[in-house]
């Protein structure tokens, strides 16, 4: 048996990574109105796009896209060693999470809605567990 040499994963900060991206929405925002909007922008960014930005990132590690540290708990790319990507309804489920911005319960209403099988809507649901996405911002 050859041990093959793994190329380290490199361990990326959410709380690194959000300021740059609360920069470029201040930049943009400031842009916009033609004054800079400082501080103003900078909050607005938490207050409206902190918590989809951590989803973005979970769905990252979770697909084994960029390693998060923050989600070190759940295993790196587990959802390709599951097979997800292939699974149609895994495959919708994970586009209304992270397209759509549609919440857990959303995601079963239109379940029950389109007559999916819950039980694997719900299984799907638990294996991402969205919800460990909600982290607390760290302001400076």
């Amino acid at each position: 048996m050859s041990s093959e040499l793994l190329d380290p994963v490199e361990v990326a900060s959410i709380y690194e990574e959000a300021p740059l991206e609360a920069e470029r929405h201040k930049w943009i925002e400031s842009q916009k109105n033609g004054c800079d909007l400082g501080k103003l922008a900078i909050s607005d960014w938490y207050a409206n796009h902190w918590y989809y930005f951590c989803i973005g990132k979970k769905m990252e590690h979770l697909l084994g896209n960029r390693c998060w540290q923050e989600f070190s708990d759940t295993r790196f790319g587990f959802l390709k060693s599951l097979q997800l990507e292939h699974d149609l309804l895994a495959d919708r489920i994970l586009d209304r999470i992270f397209w759509l911005r549609m919440e857990n319960l959303d995601i079963i209403i239109w379940a029950r809605e389109w007559n999916l099988p819950l039980d694997r809507v719900l299984e799907i649901l638990e294996l991402i567990d969205i919800n460990s996405a909600r982290l607390e911002p760290v302001l400076s």
